[in-house]
């Protein structure tokens, strides 16, 4: 999912394009952040020296392909949905301890690890994207466009660190954590009450598709709300048609 929510403190190492480093905000509302650094420091604290980041990292990616296996089992039995949230339960763990891991041991590689941390977020949320919309509760082509609304929101993060230089960890009140928990909840309501199946201009869909739908477009919402207060910021960092002296 998107990148990490944890950290030492407000200010972290990133990488810049022509730099060796430099100091990036990290900035975040989401309500978990504070309790879950707090959490993750502390397991990082007591985990076996022979355990790295990089194996850390390998289980996140693993359990992101096994969620994605398990949504499209939960076409067979229900049951799967229970392994989907166990899944995300591991891959919340590997995905978010193996930066707090490296931080606590003062071994970081700020540009091996942005790199390994967001290609695997785009992996983790394609395998679940198709997992969803393989399983009974979601038509694919709803999957795969909260996929492709998940990735621009991940670009726009990626792109603001690089030229705001602030890395904003989610949006709003909702952050990769947060994510994981309403899947978890979502996963639960859907072993109680079924698909709720309907049909809607000939095409037979779900209850789930609909919330699937709603949140395609608040991605939308929030993808142009960003943008524009962005513009802005940067228009008035640079403002337009201003003539640059000439570098010598």
């Amino acid at each position: 999912m998107l990148a990490g929510l944890t950290g030492p403190g407000p200010l972290a190492t990133l990488p810049a394009m022509g730099e060796e480093s430099t100091k990036v905000r990290r900035w975040t509302k989401s309500p978990t952040a504070e309790p879950e650094k707090r959490l993750l420091v502390w397991i990082a604290a007591r985990t076996p020296r022979w355990l790295v980041p990089d194996h850390l990292s390998v289980l996140g990616l693993l359990a992101a392909v096994w969620i994605g296996v398990a949504y499209g089992l939960s076409a067979r039995s229900p049951a799967w949905l229970w392994g989907a949230s166990a899944g995300l339960v591991v891959h919340w763990l590997g995905d978010s301890l193996d930066g707090t891991l490296a931080r606590v041991r003062h071994i970081e590689r700020p540009r091996y690890g942005f790199y390994v941390d967001h290609l695997g977020d785009a992996v983790a949320t394609v395998a679940i994207g198709l997992g969803l919309g393989l399983s009974p509760y979601m038509l694919l082509a709803v999957g795969l466009t909260i996929v492709v609304g998940y990735l621009l929101l991940s670009l726009n993060v990626y792109l603001e660190t690089l030229v705001v230089q602030q890395f904003r960890l989610g949006y709003g009140i909702l952050g990769p954590t947060e994510v994981r928990i309403l899947l978890i909840l979502l996963n639960t309501l859907a072993l109680g009450l079924g698909p709720i199946p309907f049909r809607a201009g000939g095409v037979r869909a779900t209850v789930f598709d609909v919330v699937g739908v709603l949140t395609a477009f608040g991605m939308l919402a929030m993808l142009l709300r960003r943008i524009i207060r962005n513009l802005r910021h940067l228009s008035r960092l640079e403002p337009p048609n201003v003539v640059k002296p000439p570098t010598s």
